[in-house]
């Protein structure tokens, strides 16, 4: 993997690079707010530590020269215990920076003096730049910039990220320190252990001459609620009823119009392979098979992602997904897993895929594996619409009001409960067997409450998750419907192959409170979870081409007429909650891991969960019905 991902923003014309700025610093300081308020970048930030394990680079152009200035990741020292402060450490140490620019914390400096330390010690040219300057003076903090430099021997400027000002005086500084001769580099024949105890005095001391404060500091009020030993739980459930809520609420009236949308699209695109004079299995196959499963699943996915993950980034940043992962460190840690998990398990939500990618945030080997095995027990997006519509018909009712659509929020959150304890469960039990050990240390800086950037909120969302993942689903999704279309329209003996196969898997899916039909819908929505239920009307209808319901109770007569009860419903949440990854996700922790091996367990584990659940609660409801 590289050390950088190079994305940038390109000038106008080739720049003349004067000199290579590296932008380091502590997590969660505002350092790649300062990056894209520099170079005109979207690189997306967040509030958890390590959040960022790759670099990015982008041009700042003044009025003679262009910069190319490096984002590193946030690091708290150059030891390289982890990814990212391998990544900080190799760009610093390799020589390639002309200069740096240490962002601190100006309302936690003692802590951030430690790095700065640091970097001052291996490089000739450094500028700290001390930003949060802002909140410092909220928190009664004031800070003598002057005494600061002169102590540091390097230049301190103060600023505040948003500010376009304190930028372009953090700017000229920089150049100021290009233009003046490189400070001569101290020799240390201390080690390692004797530095990093000096380094800590020295913050000590600095800071006691330094710093004032007006009160004493005072703890986040909300964090007794947000954290508290019950109330914090209680919240976080909360919190993703009400998500669930505006969700439902909210995406019903756009996949509507999305489904009328593309009827006339594919009623275009029927017309315009009858003028070309295309064969009859050509026009299907395309428009009927391919167009409409694509189709489908935009208008099934799009809405509740344009309304999710907003609402995911919004938590980012004001800063509340840190406090679930304090919430939730102490059950990971009895599963001997990291804290950190907690993080790349919400970004589950919207998709396994990118849930899946995130575990790059933990540090350990072993736990990052289990991270990534045990994450498809959250329900992604795409399983979202099978959960909602089962909710809907046998536990609610379609009236579609304000009461049906709360307790259709409810249920739907302790389904997604229910998938937490999975993920617990399956976690504790492959740290018991294939990936035995004991937690690492886990560091975690809850950040201050901010306000959001909305803007940002908006336009981060929207390209950076809901049109990656949707691109990606597109993209398996055109295929299979494809396959889809030949399955239900070859033949042997007079049989489609979809409900030869059905049939093969009747015994088996009893076992589990299901049938055939249900199997292999699954089977065949192994690309993308949303086609699940479009196949099953389609199997039991005998259709040679994907069918969407008119309405829910439409779905339900048919189900109902096909032996479907309350308790099937429930095998198929169950079996929707615990069964094989899609090919997406699997094929990410194939490219995450490097092994097939750990790529057949993340398929083979949560299947067999699923499997035993359906069984176990199919033999209850035998014995009791």
């Amino acid at each position: 993997m590289p050390l950088f991902h190079k994305r940038r923003q390109t000038p106008l014309s080739s720049p003349v690079t004067t000199a290579t700025i590296a932008l380091a610093g502590n997590p969660n300081v505002g350092k790649s707010t300062i990056f894209n308020a520099l170079t005109g970048m979207k690189q997306h930030t967040g509030n958890w530590t390590g959040k960022t394990v790759t670099g990015a680079y982008g041009y700042y152009k003044d009025e003679d020269n262009f910069y190319k200035i490096v984002d590193l990741p946030g690091t708290y020292s150059l030891s390289a215990r982890s990814a990212e402060e391998k990544v900080a450490q190799t760009f610093l140490y390799s020589g390639d920076a002309d200069a740096v620019i240490v962002v601190c914390d100006a309302t936690s400096l003692e802590r951030n003096l430690h790095l700065a330390l640091q970097v001052i010690a291996i490089h000739p040219r450094v500028v700290i730049c001390l930003n949060l300057m802002d909140e410092a003076k909220r928190k009664g903090i004031s800070v003598d910039i002057s005494l600061l430099s002169k102590l540091l021997g390097v230049p301190v400027v103060p600023a505040v990220a948003r500010n376009p000002k304190s930028l372009r005086q953090l700017m000229d500084a920089m150049s100021a320190s290009l233009e003046a001769p490189p400070s001569a580099l101290p020799s240390d024949t201390r080690t390692p252990e004797e530095a990093a105890i000096a380094r800590v005095k020295a913050s000590e001391h600095i800071c006691k001459e330094c710093v004032r404060r007006s009160h004493p500091p005072k703890p986040e009020r909300w964090d007794r609620l947000f954290t508290g030993k019950w109330s914090g739980y209680a919240v976080m459930l909360l919190l993703l009823a009400v998500i669930f809520w505006i969700t439902l609420m909210g995406a019903n009236y756009p996949s509507d119009l999305l489904s009328r949308l593309f009827s006339r699209i594919e009623a275009g695109l029927w017309s315009g392979l009858t003028l070309f004079h295309a064969p009859l299995w050509l026009k299907s196959a395309l428009v009927e098979g391919v167009f409409r499963v694509v189709s489908w699943v935009v208008a099934v996915m799009l809405p509740p992602m344009a309304i999710f993950f907003p609402f995911f980034s919004l938590l980012e940043d004001v800063g509340y997904l840190p406090r679930i992962a304090y919430n939730l460190d102490r059950p990971f840690c009895r599963c001997k897993a990291c804290g950190k998990q907690a993080l790349t398990m919400c970004m589950g939500f919207g998709c396994n895929a990118v849930g899946v990618t995130g575990c790059r945030i933990i540090d350990s080997p072993r736990e990052r594996l289990l991270a990534m095995l045990t994450n498809v027990f959250v329900p992604c997006n795409g399983r979202f619409p099978i959960l909602i519509s089962l909710i809907t018909m046998f536990f609610v009712g379609t009236s579609g009001s304000l009461g049906a659509t709360a307790l259709s929020s409810l249920l739907l959150t302790l389904v997604i409960a229910l998938g937490i304890v999975a993920t617990f469960l399956s976690t504790r039990i492959l740290s018991a067997t294939l990936l035995k050990g004991m937690p690492s240390s886990f560091t975690l800086e809850l950040p201050p409450y901010r306000k959001p950037q909305i803007g940002q909120v908006i336009v981060r969302s929207v390209f950076d998750r809901t049109l990656f993942v949707l691109g990606r689903a597109v993209s398996v999704a055109a295929p299979a419907g494809l396959i889809l279309w030949l399955a239900a329209n070859l033949s042997v003996c007079g049989e489609s192959l979809l409900l030869l196969s059905a049939h093969f898997l009747d015994p088996f899916g009893h076992l589990l409170g299901l049938d055939g039909v249900i199997l292999i819908a699954f089977l065949l929505g192994f690309p993308a979870n949303e086609i699940v239920i479009p196949i099953i009307m389609m199997a039991y209808m005998a259709t040679g081409t994907i069918a969407e319901p008119s309405s829910l109770w439409q779905l339900k007569a048919l189900l109902v007429a096909n032996g479907w009860t309350a308790a099937t419903a429930i095998s198929v949440m169950l079996f929707t909650l615990m069964h094989w990854p899609c090919s997406t996700t699997l094929l990410t922790i194939k490219k995450e891991s490097g092994s097939w091996k750990w790529t057949a367990i993340a398929a083979v584990l949560p299947t067999i969960m699923g499997i035993l659940a359906c069984m176990i609660f199919h033999s209850i409801c035998v014995l009791l019905f």
